[in-house]
């Protein structure tokens, strides 16, 4: 089934009746979101900026989100060596609601969270964004900080306006892939220096408002293929995609829509080797894992269970033309996570 309507004209995201006037996706932000426009109650709205800088011996992953009645501001140091960790840490705060004043746009603005032990800062510039931090007692009693840039020319990106079968529940989101990092992570003595011939940075930006209770699964990665760019975003379980899906490839600055995708995941453990079918046959993947990004929270009312897991894909892509990618050990990550908050 071919989940591919695309919305090409810009307009306000959301009606006078506070629904998405095109549910669909497109290749840029062109429908207008305006947190005014919302007519659910203001605890229920989700906004964040998330950005994984991901290159093939670790990852560094930052969250600024206001969810509402709670802000989860979040930090994540990856090391995928002889001896694969983790660290994530976690700044909750109560009833942000709004608080944050988080940019409309993730064409502009500055997205900032600053307490009294962290500081995090993603601005944008004219075809760059900046990742700043500084994360006092981040482990061990030890800082983290970092400064990373990330370059974005003129390039499609994924972006999705998807309603759930709710009065006023939906979800706007953009995924751009393929900007080149460059800067560096420090923690414990370490520099971690991002490569830009080969390491690159995916921002997730979303905006809505969310049901309850969801589980989603959600994939990417980007690498060179022959010295061009190539990247993925793959995903789906929230909302109603009837008219479309996020599954998208990014190659050479230009973005190749796909059907359904499938993650099989081995029911005994996420670190035995997946599999991803697809509908229309165009992505065909086998998937190593390395690390389990693995969170349980329990706040009885809130509650997260997360795996985030870190690997390599290997297999074949097919972009519109039919021209065939063959992809070998890309670093990626994919993910299954069910929510309840």
């Amino acid at each position: 089934m071919g989940r591919n309507h695309e919305v090409t004209t810009s307009h306000p995201l959301l009606g006078n009746d506070g629904e998405l006037t095109e549910p669909g996706w497109s290749r840029a932000l062109i429908q207008r979101y305006d947190r005014a426009m919302i007519k659910a109650p203001t605890w229920r709205i989700k906004e964040w900026d998330y950005y994984l800088v991901l290159s093939d011996s670790f990852a560094g992953a930052f969250t600024i989100s206001d969810d509402g009645y709670i802000g989860l501001q979040s930090v994540s140091l990856l090391e995928f060596g002889d001896n694969p960790k983790e660290h994530t840490e976690t700044v909750l705060n109560a009833f942000p609601m709004g608080k944050l004043c988080l940019p409309a746009s993730s064409e502009g603005g500055t997205t900032i969270y600053e307490d009294k032990r962290l500081q995090m800062k993603f601005e944008t510039a004219p075809s760059k964004r900046h990742i700043t931090c500084h994360f006092d007692n981040f482990y061990m009693g030890k800082p983290f900080e970092c400064d990373i840039w990330l370059s974005q020319p003129d390039m499609d990106t994924m972006v999705i306006a998807t309603p759930w079968d709710k009065k006023h529940a939906f979800y706007y989101n953009q995924k751009i892939n393929c900007m080149r990092a460059s800067g560096y992570m420090l923690y414990d003595g370490k520099k971690y220096e991002f490569n830009p011939a080969k390491d690159f940075g995916t921002l997730d930006w979303g905006r809505g408002v969310w049901t309850y209770d969801n589980t989603w699964y959600w994939g990417s990665g980007n690498t060179d293929i022959d010295g061009i760019p190539f990247g993925f975003n793959i995903g789906y379980g929230f909302g109603n995609t009837i008219a479309a899906s996020e599954n998208i490839i990014f190659y050479n600055g230009k973005v190749h829509k796909l059907d359904d995708i499938t993650f099989n995941i081995p029911a005994e453990s996420y670190m035995d080797p997946w599999t991803f079918t697809s509908s229309d046959g165009r992505f065909e993947m086998n998937f190593i894992p390395v690390l389990d990004r693995s969170a349980n929270l329990d706040y009885k009312i809130i509650v997260s269970d997360q795996h985030q897991v870190f690997g390599k894909m290997s297999g074949t892509v097919i972009l519109d033309d039919g021209t065939k990618i063959k992809i070998q050990d890309m670093m990626c990550f994919a993910e299954k996570v069910h929510n309840r908050y």
